[in-house]
């Protein structure tokens, strides 16, 4: 007999599209209803594919956005099969379903979080574990019948609608490979196709660099697990036109940064920037350009703004003679509740006072680079 160990892992979810305004009641299943959704699955399986008897269906008892499911490795589809391979195959048959006792999931990876709960559609992980001589066959067959008709039952639907509280528009079986690709169009829908692009290198190839640019043209770069973009003060550098222009580019630039590092943390990725002396906190990035200078004056924090994004980035910088500035840093809040600690670290760093000196605007130097003001505000 096969043993468990060298089965090959078919990964698949059961898609759950939302009526709108509908949210499930909960997000996991106990270990008897997830038993009871798996044999309702086994079914459908099994009318769309009769060798799909072969194999061994496992099933995790939670539902998920793709957010969560997406992520290099691969979590919830790696713990699911390393769970189902534990257990003895003449102990549950062909079918094994893990769901919650007393509240809490077997794995953590199977714990859905309650931040991406809110999605129109979620997803049920599911994974089918055949024996090598069977696999590309019925991997094949999974990609051809899931997409062309792979409609759960009614039963099925029925259930999930009854026991999750929720109204279903459709509920159907895609293989990984159909979710990817329709997250892939979802992203390019919305102009973040080079983040898809990062992303499915980090979870396809891993191992295998990436270079591309955002819309706005800034330099992205994948490796080793990070990705990491190119600074929006260093880009506005190399940006032309008018101060207002480079202004509005610059925002739109800071608002592409935010959209990344907000997609690639919901991925399971940390967003960092290109350079030598840069840190990050807990949603904010810096980055720290020159020491401060005893030739100039106390080192000050000055908020650049624009309309609809509050304060875009933090510019600390020395005071001098003859019109000059000396700028040591950029800070870059990605969430308004960063903003605190963002410059807590800077005026730490820099041993400026913390109070932050509002300019209501972004203020560019006369070459057209992110600055700050020579002259002191009142």
């Amino acid at each position: 007999m096969e043993s468990a160990s060298s089965l090959v892992a078919l990964p698949a979810v059961l898609a759950l599209e939302l009526s709108p305004g509908e949210h499930p009641q909960r997000l996991i299943l106990s270990r008897d209803e997830a038993a009871d959704l798996a044999t309702l699955i086994a079914d459908d399986l099994h009318a769309l594919m009769p060798e799909v008897a072969q194999a061994r269906l496992a099933l995790g008892g939670a539902v998920f956005d793709a957010v969560e499911l997406l992520r290099p490795g691969f979590p919830v589809w790696a713990t699911l099969d390393e769970l189902a391979r534990r257990v003895p195959r003449g102990q549950l048959g062909n079918v094994v379903a893990f769901g919650h006792y007393e509240g809490r999931m077997p794995a953590q990876p199977l714990e859905p979080e309650l931040a991406y709960a809110d999605g129109p559609m979620r997803l049920l992980p599911l994974s089918l574990l055949a024996a090598d001589d069977m696999a590309d066959v019925l991997s094949e067959r999974l990609e051809v019948e899931l997409v062309g008709r792979g409609e759960a039952g009614a039963r099925t639907a029925d259930w999930l609608m009854r026991t999750l509280g929720i109204r279903l528009e459709h509920a159907r079986y895609l293989s990984r490979n159909d979710l990817l690709a329709l997250t892939c169009v979802q992203y390019e829908h919305v102009n973040l196709a080079p983040l898809w692009q990062l992303l499915e290198a980090a979870m396809l190839t891993p191992y295998r660099p990436e270079t591309t640019l955002s819309a706005r043209g800034l330099a992205l770069r994948y490796e080793d697990g990070k990705v990491w973009m190119q600074s929006p003060a260093q880009w506005l550098t190399t940006q032309h036109g008018e101060v207002a222009e480079r202004s509005h580019a610059f925002a739109g630039a800071v608002f592409e940064l935010r959209q990344y590092a907000a997609l690639l943390q919901a991925h399971g990725m940390s967003l960092q920037l290109e350079g030598d002396a840069v840190t990050e906190g807990s949603g904010w990035l810096a980055e720290t350009l020159a020491q401060p200078d005893p030739a100039y004056g106390a080192p000050t924090l000055f908020a650049h703004e624009a309309a609809g994004l509050g304060v875009v980035a933090v510019t600390v910088a020395q005071r001098g003679s003859a019109g000059r500035a000396n700028v040591l840093a950029h800070g870059y809040p990605l969430r308004s509740a960063a903003l605190g600690s963002l410059l807590a670290m800077l005026a730490d760093r820099f041993g400026a006072a913390s109070d932050l000196h509002a300019l209501g605007k972004i203020q560019l130097d006369e070459h057209g680079a992110l600055a700050a003001p020579a002259v002191a505000l009142h």
